[in-house]
């Protein structure tokens, strides 16, 4: 008996070995959303060549998205923790690498939109040059699938050049299915090329080339912004970035010495935009000891609310995520930049 343990005793060390492995580092085609970190905004956002040097502090706040394993796979159920398919995080056809371009693309796209809104209330100038249409992913079945790619950008259409990704559509919308354009784009390393495309079917008889798209432009200052991001992705870190643009160029202290949370996409009319895992967000902020966090009060129009019964606004997920975590900061909900200059000046 003795020896015929011997002899499957390194085979089954081995499984084991095997097994704790699969368990442990195998990826499902599955992710783990949870909290992730408040980032201090003091040293991150650079305005006319100088950091916010007076007490307190803004955040912008992130949620953390993790490839689950067999093991991960379970902590979804954990509390502030969600599983999301990978279909529901990536657009149909979209590689992780377009993800993460699209993620990119809308910080930069953010930090403009900031720029643009923190420079109007301070009565500030500043110039837009537009450059094009940014590609963030290309459908398999267009034929431009390997020759455009995430991250090129669209100049003109038959020698056509646009104003915005609106006139495009507007253009491509007038031809019909099977007719040639011309289509001039300059690629992620910089070089201009050129070809010809067959317009395909999208559903429904809409002719197209089959590309997800978003207007490329950047803002120039008249005093110079920088923001480090580094690996920080995504359009929601645009309000907070607003705010701390804006409280340098005016010199207003506005925390008065607190510690103040917040997130939301920034549109350059000022108006504060829905984002998701706002829950994890208020926790990440609780846990970095903020005392205000703004919450986008998004309208929810009678078409969301009939594909989505249970759907909620933003300000209403952070206030029962705030009960859930009994935190005492206080949740200020926001539709407007103004609605945030308006609340820390009254309750400065």
């Amino acid at each position: 008996m003795k020896e015929k343990i011997k002899k499957y005793k390194i085979p089954l060390i081995l499984v084991s070995f095997i097994a704790l492995l699969f368990i442990g580092y195998f990826p499902l085609d599955y992710y783990i959303e949870s909290p992730g970190n408040a980032v201090r905004l003091n040293d991150l956002v650079e305005v006319d060549h100088e950091y916010d040097q007076n007490d307190g502090s803004y955040m912008l706040t992130t949620v953390r998205i993790a490839k689950a394993t067999p093991l991960t796979y379970f902590f979804q159920y954990l509390p502030f923790r969600e599983g999301i398919k990978s279909t529901d995080l990536f657009d149909e056809d979209q590689s992780e690498d377009e993800y993460d371009i699209e993620q990119q693309h809308a910080m930069s796209s953010s930090i403009n939109s900031a720029i643009q809104v923190a420079f109007t209330a301070a009565d500030e100038p500043y110039e837009v040059d537009y450059h094009g249409i940014y590609v963030l992913s290309v459908l398999k079945e267009s034929q431009l699938y390997q020759q455009i790619k995430a991250g090129d950008t669209i100049t003109s259409i038959d020698d056509q050049p646009f104003e915005s990704a609106q006139e495009f559509t507007a253009y491509i919308s007038s031809k019909e299915i099977g007719d040639k354009i011309s289509i001039a784009y300059e690629n992620a390393a910089g070089n201009n090329e050129k070809l010809t495309t067959e317009l395909i079917d999208l559903g429904e008889g809409r002719a197209g080339i089959g590309i997800t798209l978003i207007d490329d432009y950047t803002v120039t200052p008249s005093k110079p912004v920088s923001i480090a991001t580094d690996r920080i992705g995504g359009p929601s870190a645009g309000f907070m970035f607003t705010l701390a643009i804006y409280t340098q160029l005016t010199n207003e202290d506005l925390r008065n010495g607190r510690e103040i949370a917040g997130t939301g996409t920034m549109s350059p009319d000022g108006t504060v935009g829905r984002i998701g895992g706002i829950d994890k967000k208020v926790v990440a902020a609780d846990k970095e000891g903020a005392e205000i966090f703004f919450a986008p009060d998004d309208e929810i129009t009678p078409e969301m609310k009939e594909i989505y019964p249970d759907i909620k606004t933003n300000y209403e997920e952070a206030k029962e995520a705030a009960e859930k975590c009994q935190t005492k900061m206080k949740i200020v909900p926001i539709r407007h930049f103004q609605d945030a200059l308006d609340y820390l000046k009254e309750h400065s």
